[in-house]
């Protein structure tokens, strides 16, 4: 027999033993061939879907319904506004005034002995703005009131755009109405310089907050702070509002 002869009985008989070995492993775990086929399947369909689509599909986002705007901020544009350019005969629209902001400041005293009551103002404060309330402190100290400068004393919200006059249509439809013997508001409490504070007795008028779980009636002053340069012509724009100002001040 030549040497060609031997070399090639050699490589078939290696092969036949890789071939048992190869299969007697399958024979041994079955399973664990299983598994690494489907691995290899899962890893050729997930390079698959990228290469066709280019990207990996994302959810489809869910269609957002279309914004409703405040009452009061509708009425102002559509109605009040050209009402006052007709009695004031103002130049042109931007000369017309607006509501610029609303103040609401809830000044609670007691916090000097509990600073827990100051927690549920912030609360009850938030619940009727539905905005975050700010913490103010005192700036000088004043000993017959045992307070000291930098104690918190207060919380205040300062609103604008849509909710600042969300907050007014709830304040004028929903929440005056509910005071106790209501005849309107007074005529006198403007500054001279176009703005407006109203002061409210109790937190109760208000339907966000619950009755239950009210401990002590807090009052609360709510300052309108308009555009316009005169008194007359802020109390103008809050009647055109809704502002029930009282007719008849003897009364």
């Amino acid at each position: 027999m030549s040497e060609k002869d031997k070399d090639q009985q050699k490589a078939k008989g290696g092969e036949a033993k890789g071939g048992d070995k190869a299969h007697g492993a399958d024979k041994r775990d079955p399973a664990g061939a299983e598994k690494a086929a489907a691995r290899a399947a899962a890893k050729a369909g997930k390079k698959g879907g990228e290469d066709e689509g280019g990207e990996k599909p994302k959810k489809a986002a869910k269609p957002a319904g279309p914004k409703v705007p405040a009452r009061v901020k509708e009425r102002y544009t559509k109605e009040v506004v050209p009402a006052l350019m007709k009695e004031r005969s103002y130049p042109n629209v931007m000369a017309v005034p607006r509501l610029r902001k609303v103040v609401v400041n809830m000044g609670v005293g007691e916090a000097t002995q509990n600073i827990k009551l100051l927690d549920t103002a912030i609360d009850e404060l938030g619940r009727i703005t539905g905005q975050r309330p700010a913490m103010r402190r005192s700036r000088k100290s004043i000993a017959a009131f045992r307070l000291r400068q930098g104690m918190p004393i207060a919380a205040t919200v300062t609103l604008r755009g849509d909710r600042m006059y969300e907050f007014v249509d709830r304040l004028f439809n929903v929440a005056l109405p509910r005071v106790r013997d209501f005849r309107g508001v007074p005529t006198n409490s403007f500054d001279g310089r176009g703005n407006y504070t109203l002061g409210l007795k109790d937190q109760l008028i208000f339907p966000e907050v619950d009755y239950a779980k009210v401990d002590k009636m807090r009052g609360m002053n709510v300052t309108f702070v308009t555009s316009a340069r005169t008194d007359e012509e802020s109390k103008l724009l809050l009647q055109h509002l809704g502002m029930p100002f009282r007719h008849q001040e003897g009364r």
